[in-house]
């Protein structure tokens, strides 16, 4: 294709006199005196090879050429014009896609209200929102498929990623309602020790995954795990059939299901944390304007 070589001050005096078919007019209508404005035009008639006005005493009007260029003078204008203004709105995070992985879980806690503040303050910034487990955020940050991440329990190891903790959680029992200390109003985790456990696999969240067994560790025994399950909501539906317990965050009991009882446990001393993630010295205005956003947000940050 190609290049079209018509300086912008040419092509926006060529539409203006187009439109007032007066150099006087045309000439004060830009702010300029109607010597430049007659160069102006006489420069865009000579990169076309065809003059684009009759001129008369008292009478300007456009020739064929001149018309035929009109329309494309106007729509290039126009879309120059609102791409700077789209341009100018993502530069300073006005605008723009933000992506964000969340854990499932969250969605119980602190994520719909900080979308919707974070809609509230930026509606013209575009939301792609991802269910992602831990593991697979801090992979999906690397490869830059996300922007921020909000996960349970961050690793330690990672010197790309900067991590910040929001939420700061205890740990329930999650019982079959027919199971025998759904009728106590807290358990002591080693009073689980002889029932099979429905965790999440360790490959998902190998932080959160190493530190419910090492409670059960610290109780006096090694969770018999029969099932895993990626989600725990799906954790809890395996609870309600009767298949085992689990330990899980204090947030999932806002999972409604008839046949799961939700216990709290002694010792009560252990927290899980929820971080929110993201790259390193990222430029995007957009995570800098979440990261306030989660800042400045009265969340629930403890349980």
């Amino acid at each position: 294709m190609e290049r079209p070589e018509l300086p912008l001050p040419q092509l926006h005096a060529f539409v203006v006199l187009a439109e007032e078919l007066h150099f006087g007019h045309a000439a004060a209508r830009l702010g300029i005196a109607q010597p430049p404005l007659s160069q102006q035009i006489r420069r865009l008639e000579d990169k076309v090879g065809h003059a684009l006005f009759t001129r008369a005493p008292g009478r300007v009007t456009l020739t064929p050429a001149g018309s035929e260029l009109l329309p494309a003078a106007r729509r290039a204008l126009t879309d120059l014009s609102a791409g700077l203004a789209a341009a100018r709105a993502v530069g300073s995070g006005r605008a723009g896609r933000l992506r964000i992985g969340f854990a499932a879980s969250l969605a119980l806690t602190i994520l719909p209200g900080l979308l919707r503040t974070f809609r509230h303050k930026f509606p013209g910034v575009h939301l792609d929102i991802r269910e992602m487990t831990t593991a697979p955020q801090i992979a999906a940050l690397h490869d830059k498929i996300i922007d921020i991440g909000l996960l349970r329990e961050p690793p330690t190891d990672e010197t790309d990623l900067d991590f910040r903790t929001v939420l700061s959680e205890p740990f329930v029992a999650v019982l079959p309602s027919t199971h025998r200390l759904a009728a106590q109003r807290s358990v002591q985790i080693a009073q689980l020790a002889d029932s099979p456990f429905v965790l999440l696999p360790r490959m998902v969240g190998p932080p959160l995954h190493d530190q419910i067994i090492g409670l059960c560790t610290a109780a006096g025994f090694t969770p018999q795990v029969v099932q895993h399950a990626v989600e725990w909501q799906t954790v809890c539906a395996l609870v309600e059939t009767g298949l085992g317990v689990s330990l899980a965050p204090a947030g999932i009991r806002r999972i409604r299901l008839k046949g799961v009882a939700f216990r709290r446990i002694e010792p009560n001393t252990a927290r899980t944390r929820v971080a929110v993630a993201w790259r390193e010295n990222d430029p995007n205005p957009l995570v800098a304007h979440l990261l306030a956003t989660i800042s400045q947000d009265p969340l629930d940050r403890t349980w």
